[in-house]
């Protein structure tokens, strides 16, 4: 006999899915996804993502109604993990759990049971378990149920061939935890689920943008001769979604324009301050004592005692009324869309896009590389030396984008006269750019360099406040010595560093570059040639005049590159240097003679102390006191001569310092 079985209706409504129809690929990690579709009336469509992409699709989206009704709504899973969905549930499913187990958390819900023969059975459910097995019969499932007649019913679940909860809410609740837990299969998959008006059939047309890898470019060179070749380009894209791209238009665009992450799907709180009502106190009992003093002693007490406290105050509250400061309310404003707006098929600012022209097919989690390019261009063949510490040049190609078209950086193969010569990489050029790229080591080359340098004496002696302006030049020359040992001529370009404060004097470069002079030279066969390269850097010395002594001073005056005027202004400034110094050395011999003066006088004191202590040495004492007299009137005289030669000094040194201030160069 067939066994019964139990079933519960909870079938999900189906969701119509747009397919992929466009994918556009950036540079920046990011991919643009058209979808587009017809749509049943009042079918829902769904949108299958993963988490990490919800944040850049919610940013992004951009939908349009072909039916003019437009979205009545647009819905997407939360990003809660499944224990908060299910642990709101009044109810639980755990592994294995027989259905006994659910009908008895559902006491007092109404169940409705079919049994064999047609017969139908409702009642509300009171409990349930699970028989354990025994040896006379298996384990099986009862459940009791209070029928509309009052009766107490214990059935067996297995005899039921369907059940259900009468309780449409109820039932509802048993279908969305089904789903959630159905949902939680895949813990990155979300759907976003688009609802919309009018009962009419409609297209409907779906775009955002997702992370994505970034898009790589590679080329292919082949010279055809001197000056001619043909460059390939390649795109190679990777479909890393669980979707075939199939027969999608694809394009891939070059550049970077700015953008960002921002935390959209993840639900956000923000922190309110508290304000509450205070409390009011309960009324404390009121205790009448018995009478123990007169009236008028009772008068006088009270008059005598201090008033009540005040009644608690009123907690302020703030004029949010207990919502959160303004800052904190603040509505989260529009954000414009993070991608530039890009003209497809032509160039749009720094953005550049390659559609092909025919649709792609690209499986799920598979990669593929299209040509986006083929064309001929202008190539020259030529060599490049840099200094890089080789003594060959390298064999290299000067390209012009004549394609029209922006060329998105990456690596190039080249091949020359049918086999293949090298490889090389190019930065990211526009239409009409060239850039130079090398691509193998030619050893039929080889240079050596040579440095030669001198320093001239100064060029030119300026004035500036007080001080001498010296200018001089330290010249260079490096001169490049090429050997051709091959048996053809060639090209050669050879880059010379720019250094900070080396101005360059010859020869003139056939162009310049941010860091670099580029020298042309023409190569004979078998043959040798030079090319020197003159810079010069300009020296400056600055010397302050007062520091300097006369005989500097009377040096630099002589000087060839000072002019006239400011030969003059030296001389007059070395005049008083000179007044200077005389009158310090008349200082100092002053200065020498009051102390000598000074020993000799107390050399003089000490005698005449020793004298007047012996009789009959009179005349003596005399003559010694005449002699320190009159060595007292020339000190008196040496003095006055200090002080006015002192005096001067500070004349002749502040006339000094006016003539030095006065240097300027001249008008």
């Amino acid at each position: 006999m067939m066994k019964p079985q139990l079933l519960f209706l909870c079938a999900l409504p189906l969701a119509a899915e747009l397919p992929v129809r466009e994918v556009i690929l950036f540079k920046h990690g990011v991919g643009y996804f058209g979808r587009a579709g017809n749509v049943k009336p009042g079918e829902t469509v769904r949108l299958d993502l993963e988490a990490a992409q919800m944040d850049d699709v919610l940013k992004s989206l951009v939908l349009r109604d072909g039916g003019g009704a437009g979205v009545s709504a647009l819905r997407y899973d939360s990003s809660e993990p499944l224990e908060g969905k299910l642990g709101k549930f009044s109810f639980a499913l755990g592994n294995q759990q027989p259905l006994a187990s659910l009908l008895d958390q559902l006491k007092g819900a109404r169940l409705e049971l079919e049994m064999p023969g047609g017969a139908r059975l409702s009642g509300v459910i009171v409990s349930a378990r699970l028989i354990a097995a025994t040896q006379e019969q298996p384990a099986f499932e009862q459940v009791t149920l209070l029928l509309d007649s009052g009766d107490l019913r214990t059935l067996s679940l297995s005899a039921a061939l369907a059940a259900r909860l009468a309780d449409p809410s109820l039932q509802a609740q048993l279908k969305d935890y089904l789903s959630a837990l159905g949902g939680a299969r895949s813990q990155e998959k979300r759907s976003v689920y688009l609802d919309f008006s009018g009962a009419q059939p409609r297209s409907v047309e779906a775009g955002y943008m997702i992370p994505m890898p970034v898009w790589k470019s590679s080329y292919r060179l082949i010279l055809t001769g001197d000056t001619a070749a043909t460059l390939e380009g390649w795109a190679i894209v990777d479909n890393t979604t669980n979707e075939d791209w199939d027969n999608v238009r694809l394009a891939v665009v070059s550049g970077r324009p700015i953008s960002f992450i921002s935390r959209l799907y993840e639900p956000r709180y923000r922190e309110r301050q508290e304000s509450e009502l205070p409390d009011d106190a309960a009324a404390a009992p009121i205790l009448h004592q018995s009478a123990i003093m007169s009236v008028r002693a009772n008068r006088a007490m009270a008059k005598a005692a201090p008033p009540p406290p005040p009644p608690p105050a009123a907690a302020r509250l703030e004029a949010s009324a207990g919502f959160a400061p303004a800052e904190r309310m603040e509505v989260l404003a529009d954000r414009p869309s993070t991608v530039a707006n890009v003209a497809y098929g032509r160039e749009a600012g720094d953005l550049f896009e390659y559609r092909f022209d025919k649709p792609v097919v690209v499986r799920k989690n598979q990669s593929a590389m299209l040509p986006f390019l083929q064309q001929k261009v202008e190539a020259r063949k030529l060599l490049i030396y840099a200094d890089t510490g080789s003594i060959h040049p390298t064999s290299a190609a000067e390209i012009v984008n004549g394609t029209g078209k922006t060329l998105d950086g990456g690596p190039v193969t080249v091949y020359d006269a049918g086999s293949y010569a090298g490889e090389a990489l190019f930065e990211t050029f526009k239409a009409g750019d060239k850039r130079l790229i090398s691509y193998a080591v030619d050893l039929g080359t080889r240079l050596t360099t040579n440095y030669d340098s001198r320093q001239d004496l100064v060029r030119e002696v300026i004035f500036r406040r007080g001080a001498i302006l010296t200018r001089s030049a330290l010249a260079e020359t490096r001169t490049y010595t090429i050997k051709n040992i091959d048996a053809k001529a060639k090209t050669l370009l050879i880059e010379h560093r720019q250094r900070p404060g080396f101005k360059l004097l010859s020869p003139k470069p056939v162009e310049t570059t941010a860091n670099f002079y580029r020298f042309e030279v023409k190569l004979t066969p078998n043959s040798e040639a030079k090319l020197a390269i003159m810079e010069e850097r300009l020296l400056e010395n600055t010397i302050a005049v007062a520091s300097l002594t006369p005989d500097l001073v009377a040096l630099w005056s002589r000087n060839k590159a000072l002019s006239e005027d400011g030969r003059q202004r030296l001389d007059a400034i070395l005049a008083k240097k000179r007044e200077v110094a005389e009158n310090d050395a008349s200082i100092r011999r002053t200065e020498v003679e009051i102390n000598e003066l000074n020993q000799d006088q107390s050399r003089l004191r000490e005698n005449l102390n020793a004298l007047n202590r012996v009789t009959g040495q009179q005349e003596q004492v005399q003559r010694y006191a005449k002699q320190l007299a009159d060595q007292e009137a020339q000190m008196a005289a040496l003095r006055d001569r200090l002080s006015a030669a002192r005096k001067r000094k500070g004349v002749l040194e502040s006339e000094q310092a006016a003539l030095i201030e006065a240097l300027a160069p001249a008008p």
